[in-house]
C-alpha cells in the first residue's frame, strides 16, 4: 500500500520539495522542484488568509520584506519566491519567458495548496501574476494587486504606439551584458526616482538594490527583458474575474503609468486604481507605509 498523498509515480511535488529541503541540510532552505528540474527558493510566514508576491526584474523575493513583515504582523500569511535565475533560485538555462514564470508560480502555489490567495505583483512580477491567471485561472485566487506592473504590454508596435520603441529595450540588454555591475547601480537611481530634484532615497536603498540585480543570473535577466517586454497581456487581462487593485507612480520612469496601468485597469472588470503622483517605479520602499495601507484596506474589503 502506498503511503498517502504519493503519486503512483513517485512523491508529490511538496514531497520532492521535503526531499530537497532535508538534503539542503537546512531547514531554511524551501525550494520547490519545477517540472524541469529548476529549483525555486520561497520564504513563507506567519499565519492567516494568503498573499502571495511576484517581485519584479532583476530582484527577488526580499524586495517585498517591507509588505511581507507588515502583513504577517497584521494577520496574514506571506509567501514570495525567487523567480527562476534571480536570487537563490537555480539559474536555468532555458524557460526564461512569462509562461515558465508562470508556471513556476503555480508550482509553489500548488506544492502548498495555497487556496484564496490575493496575488500581488510588482513591475515584472505583476506580468507574471496576470499570465499566471491567463494560464491557471482563478480557482486559487481571490484577489489580485498589480504594482507599476507591466501589463498589458510595454513595447511600442503599430497595435500599441504609446509603447517604449525596441531600441530602449536593446539598449538596457547592450548595457547588461557589457558591464552589468554599474548598469544596476544606474538603474537603481531611475527605478526608485533618485535622479528627480529634492528625492529623499538612501544610498543604502540603492545598494540594497544593487546587491539583489547581482544575485540574478546574467542570461536570466538578459533574456527575462523580452519576457516583460514584448509579452502581451491583453486577452489575460481580460480574463480576471476577482477583485483587482491597481497601484502606480505617475513619475513612473521605468514602466510608463499612462502605457500600462490606466490601460490594464481598463481591461480588468471593476479594477479599483489608485495613483501616486511624482512617485516613481520602486514604490514598495518610497511609498512603503502608504502601499501597506492600501494593501491592508483591499486584504479587509
Amino acid at each position: 500500500m502506498k503511503p498517502r498523498h504519493q503519486s503512483e509515480h513517485g512523491p508529490s511535488v511538496a514531497e520532492q520539495r521535503n526531499l530537497e529541503t532535508q538534503r539542503a541540510g537546512d531547514t531554511t532552505a524551501s525550494v520547490v522542484t519545477t517540472k524541469d528540474g529548476t529549483q525555486i527558493y520561497y520564504k513563507d510566514w506567519g499565519k492567516g488568509p494568503v498573499v502571495m508576491f511576484s517581485h519584479g526584474w532583476p530582484l527577488n523575493a526580499d524586495a517585498w520584506d517591507g509588505q511581507m513583515l507588515f502583513l504577517a504582523q497584521n494577520g496574514f500569511r506571506v509567501v514570495a519566491h525567487d523567480r527562476r535565475g534571480h536570487g537563490r533560485s537555480s539559474q536555468a538555462s532555458s524557460g526564461n519567458d512569462m509562461d515558465s514564470y508562470a508556471d513556476d508560480l503555480a508550482a509553489v502555489i500548488e506544492a502548498l495548496d495555497l487556496k484564496d490567495i490575493t496575488a500581488v505583483g510588482h513591475s515584472t512580477g505583476g506580468g507574471e501574476v496576470v499570465r499566471y491567471i491567463g494560464r491557471h485561472g482563478t480557482k486559487r485566487v481571490a484577489k489580485i494587486v498589480l504594482i507599476s506592473a507591466v501589463p498589458p504590454i510595454l513595447l511600442k508596435s503599430a497595435g500599441n504606439p504609446e509603447g517604449l520603441p525596441i531600441e530602449v529595450f536593446d539598449s538596457l540588454r547592450s548595457a547588461l551584458a557589457k558591464d552589468r555591475s554599474q548598469f544596476y547601480k544606474d538603474f537603481a537611481l531611475m527605478f526608485y526616482g533618485a535622479n528627480r530634484p529634492g528625492a529623499k532615497v538612501s544610498e543604502a536603498t540603492l545598494e540594497q538594490f544593487w546587491l539583489w540585480s547581482m544575485q540574478a543570473g546574467l542570461k536570466n535577466a538578459y533574456e527575462c527583458i523580452k519576457a516583460f517586454s514584448e509579452t502581451d497581456f491583453t486577452e489575460d487581462l481580460r480574463k480576471i474575474d476577482v477583485p483587482a487593485l491597481v497601484l502606480h507612480g505617475e513619475d513612473d520612469q521605468i514602466v510608463p503609468v499612462k502605457d500600462s496601468a490606466r490601460k490594464s485597469a481598463k481591461l480588468i472588470r471593476g479594477a479599483k486604481e489608485i495613483y501616486y503622483p511624482g512617485a516613481p517605479h520602486g514604490i514598495t520602499s518610497t511609498h512603503q507605509d502608504q502601499v501597506n495601507a492600501e494593501l491592508l484596506k483591499f486584504l479587509r474589503s
